[in-house]
C-alpha cells in the first residue's frame, strides 16, 4: 500500500442504522446471471458487515469527538482554577494580588497546552486505559509544580501552596472522571464500528486476497466488497467478501455513501490501468488509495496499519481538514442555534401565512444528497400546490410557474422558505455554508443534473449549506443546460478548496443583500 493517489477527505458524524437487507438484496443482484454456482447468504453479506452501518458523515463526527473532548476539559480544568483561586485569595479575584492569582492560571495553562502537545485525546487503538491516565496524572504534576515554582519565584512568603496542593489534586480527579468517560466511549464506537474504516477493493487479485485474509486477522477494517472489471472471470467472493459489479457500478452504488477508502488492488506496473481507474473514481468524493503489495510481514502489517489508522483526529499540528471540520461544525451549531433563536417569531409567523394561504402541510420535505452522497430529508416551508409537489425536481422551477402559490412566491424570491433547513444544520446534515444540496435524480431539461458534468460528485465533499459561493455569485435556482451545471459545479468546487471561517462569515453577510437584489434568478 502507498501513498493516497490526490485522495480527497472530508469531513465530516448520530447513528443510523443503515437497511442492511437492502446491501444483502443489491449484492445479490450483482452476482446474478453468472455461470457459477449462487453464493450463500453469508457470502453475499460478507465476513466484515458492522455492528452498525454508520455513512461517513456520522463517523467523521465521532472521529472529531477528541476536539469536542477538549472543550469540555478547557472548561472543566479553568472552572476548578476560578473557584479555587478564588477561595485561595480574598474573595474577588480582580482585586487579589499577583502572586496568589498567576500561579493558577500558569498551572492551568500547563495541563491544558501539555494534554494537547502529548496527544492525550487521541485515544489510539490499542492504548491500556491505566496508561493513558498515567500520562494524565503526569501532566497534572507537571502542572502543579509549575504552578508552585511560579508562586514561590514572585512571593515566597505569600504563596499558597496548600490550596495549589488542592487545585492540583482536583484537577486530577476532575481529569480522571472526564478521561475515563471518554475512554469508555471511544471503545463503545470500536465495538460498534463508528471508529473503524470501510473500504473497497477494487480489482480482485492476489493483491486483495491477502488483504481481506491480514484483515480477517486483525479486524480493524471493514472490507465490505470487491468490484472487479473482469466479472465473467471473477469469483463470487473472495474469503467470504462479495464480488459486488465492475468499476462503473461504484460509481452508482448505494454503498458508497459509507465507504472511507476506495482500494485500487491491481498491480501498480500497469501504470496505463492505475491512471486510467484513479481518473474514473475521482469523481466520487471517497479517497482513492493505490495497494502495492508489500513484501515481508514488517512491510504488510506497516501497509496495514496506514490503511486501518483511525484515531480521532489530531488537536496539534497545522490547521488540516478535521480541524476545520470541527470549526466548521462549531460555527454551525453557535450561529445557526443563535438564528433559529432569533428568527423564531418570523419563522412562526411564515409557518401561519403557509398554512392560510392554501390547502396542504406547511413543510415539503424532499430527498437530497448529503456529504459523500448520503441521502439526507430537507426540511423547507411548502411553497407549491401540494397537488403539484415535485419531490424529484424533474420539472424545475419557471418563471411564472402555476405550481407556485402566492406565499410562496414572496418565500421563494427572499429565500424564506429555506430557514426550516436549520434543523438540518443543528441535526448536522447540513451547514450554513457550503454546496447547495439538489434533489436526488434532479434533471436538466431531459438528463439527470448529474450525467451532464464528470466532476459533480466533488460537490458532496463537503456538507451541503443553506448559502454558499455559488449562490452569492449568481449560480442559484434552476440549471437550465449543461452549461449551468458546469458552473455551478465550478463554484461549488472552489469554495470547498478555499473553505475557512473567515469566507464562510463573508459568504453569510452577503447572502442577504445578494439574494434579496437577485432579481434575475427564478426560484
Amino acid at each position: 500500500m502507498s501513498s493516497t493517489l490526490n485522495a480527497s477527505r472530508q469531513p465530516s458524524r448520530e447513528r443510523r442504522p443503515l437497511d442492511v437487507t437492502g446491501l444483502q438484496a443489491l449484492a445479490a443482484t450483482a452476482t446474478q446471471g453468472r455461470a457459477e454456482p449462487a453464493a450463500s447468504g453469508s457470502a453475499r453479506r460478507g465476513p466484515f458487515r458492522p455492528e452498525v452501518w454508520l455513512n461517513a458523515r456520522q463517523r467523521h463526527a465521532s472521529r472529531l469527538a477528541g476536539h469536542y473532548f477538549r472543550a469540555i476539559d478547557v472548561l472543566a480544568v479553568m472552572s476548578v482554577t476560578l473557584v479555587c483561586g478564588w477561595a485561595a485569595g480574598s474573595g474577588s479575584l480582580l482585586q487579589d494580588r499577583l502572586a496568589l492569582v498567576l500561579p493558577f492560571g500558569l498551572g492551568a495553562i500547563t495541563v491544558l497546552g501539555l494534554m494537547r502537545s502529548l496527544s492525550l485525546y487521541r485515544f489510539s487503538r490499542g492504548e491500556a486505559v491505566l496508561m493513558h491516565l498515567g500520562r494524565v496524572a503526569a501532566v497534572v504534576t507537571a502542572g502543579g509544580a509549575v504552578a508552585m515554582a511560579i508562586g514561590l519565584l514572585i512571593d515566597p512568603v505569600e504563596a499558597d501552596l496548600a490550596w495549589l496542593l488542592i487545585w492540583a489534586a482536583t484537577t486530577l480527579l476532575t481529569l480522571y472522571t472526564l478521561h475515563l468517560i471518554w475512554s469508555g466511549t471511544v471503545a463503545r464506537w470500536r465495538v460498534s464500528g463508528a471508529l473503524t474504516p470501510n473500504v473497497v477493493l477494487v480489482g480482485a487479485t492476489k493483491h486483495a486476497e491477502r488483504l481481506i485474509k491480514e484483515a480477517l486477522k486483525r479486524r480493524d477494517i471493514n472490507v465490505l466488497g470487491v468490484f472487479d472489471d473482469r466479472l465473467a472471470r471473477s469469483p463470487q467472493s473472495i474469503e467470504g467478501v462479495p464480488v459486488l459489479g465492475g468499476s462503473n457500478d461504484l460509481l452508482t452504488h448505494k454503498m458508497t455513501p459509507y465507504v472511507d477508502r476506495i482500494v485500487l488492488a491491481i498491480d501498480p506496473n500497469a501504470q496505463a490501468r492505475v491512471r486510467e481507474l484513479t481518473a474514473r473514481l475521482q469523481t466520487l468524493p471517497n479517497e482513492v488509495m493505490l495497494l502495492v503489495d508489500p513484501q515481508g510481514s514488517d512491510e504488510r502489517n506497516a501497509a496495514l496499519e496506514r490503511l486501518a489508522r483511525a484515531p480521532l483526529a489530531s488537536l496539534d499540528g497545522p490547521l488540516d481538514a478535521d480541524r476545520r471540520a470541527f470549526n466548521k461544525r462549531m460555527q454551525d451549531m453557535l450561529v445557526g442555534g443563535l438564528a433559529l433563536v432569533l428568527l423564531a417569531p418570523v419563522i412562526a409567523l411564515t409557518a401561519l401565512a403557509v398554512r392560510l394561504d392554501s390547502p396542504g402541510p406547511i413543510f415539503f420535505r424532499q430527498r437530497r444528497h448529503g456529504f459523500n452522497q448520503e441521502e439526507i430529508v430537507v426540511w423547507k416551508f411548502r411553497s407549491m400546490r401540494q397537488e403539484t409537489a415535485d419531490a424529484t425536481a424533474s420539472r424545475q422551477v419557471t418563471a411564472d410557474d402555476d405550481r407556485v402559490t402566492r406565499v410562496g412566491k414572496i418565500l421563494r424570491s427572499t429565500s424564506l422558505d429555506e430557514l426550516p433547513q436549520l434543523l438540518n444544520v443543528l441535526k448536522g446534515e447540513m451547514s450554513l455554508v457550503g454546496p447547495r444540496p439538489h434533489a436526488i435524480g434532479m434533471k436538466t431539461g431531459q438528463i439527470e443534473s448529474a450525467l451532464l458534468v464528470a466532476e459533480y460528485a466533488h460537490r458532496h465533499r463537503m456538507k451541503p449549506g443553506m448559502t454558499g459561493w455559488a449562490a452569492i455569485n449568481g449560480s442559484r435556482g434552476p440549471l437550465h443546460n449543461a452549461q449551468d451545471v458546469r458552473r455551478r459545479v465550478q463554484l461549488d468546487v472552489e469554495y470547498i478548496e478555499r473553505q475557512s471561517l473567515w469566507l464562510d462569515l463573508w459568504i453569510m453577510a452577503l447572502t442577504v443583500p445578494v439574494l434579496l437584489g437577485d432579481r434575475l434568478a427564478v426560484r
